[in-house]
């Protein structure tokens, strides 16, 4: 998938980097010619100087062949005019953008060309997952140089593992729970948490694959 991110700030460069190791062609685009400079040798996604809401710039960052654009600036304004330029004026099939501030998430809607609202407040495993339709079970960082995995699975009511404890949940050969994301908020993984539906599990594991994962969970 083709992807560009507006915004090269924690979220935009994080939501780069998880894209990028999960396979996807990504673009990052931020008006800060420095921090572009900056991430260069650092990120392996394409680097584009310049402001996401010029056409000229969105272009020259791909957007007339992307998938996907994710407004991610710390700026409403801003994300809500990337938001409505990918779509309007390229066509872009889906287009996430990021609500800073939350007294702006009305806005946030297919009139201003947003396909899915991005609340600061969420989990960044929550964000990747809504923006590129994945699957319930995605592998977030391939940390190749160490050979470990960081794989989150989201529980549902009908997963196996809803109302068991962690401790009752038979892990793959290798592998950690590293926290729990409940509300929001990272929980510690301790063996008796009882775990429910809107929990997002997060594992690091050497060896189990994502299917393995998805198979002890759902």
């Amino acid at each position: 998938m083709k992807v560009v991110v507006a915004g090269a700030g924690r979220l935009g460069t994080k939501i780069a980097q998880v894209l990028v190791a999960t396979g996807h062609q990504v673009t990052l685009v931020d008006t800060d010619e420095e921090r572009v400079d900056e991430l260069k040798g650092q990120a392996d996604a394409d680097l584009v100087g310049g402001d996401a809401c010029e056409p000229a710039v969105l272009e020259h960052a791909g957007a007339r062949r992307a998938d996907l654009v994710v407004a991610a600036t710390g700026q409403d304004d801003t994300n809500l005019v990337t938001a409505l330029l990918a779509k309007r004026h390229f066509s872009v099939p889906r287009v996430a953008a990021r609500i800073n501030d939350d007294e702006n998430a009305w806005l946030f809607d297919r009139h201003w060309g947003v396909d899915i609202a991005l609340p600061v407040a969420s989990p960044l495993v929550s964000l990747i997952e809504e923006a590129t339709a994945a699957t319930d079970t995605v592998a977030l960082l391939r940390l190749s140089k160490a050979g470990v995995d960081v794989i989150e699975t989201a529980i549902t009511e009908q997963s196996r593992a809803s109302g068991r404890t962690l401790h009752d949940v038979p892990l793959p050969a290798g592998t950690i729970v590293a926290t729990v994301i409940r509300d929001g908020q990272p929980t510690a993984p301790a063996p008796g948490l009882l775990l429910r539906p809107g929990d997002e599990v997060l594992l690091v594991s050497h060896e189990a694959s994502e299917r393995e994962i998805h198979a002890a969970f759902q």
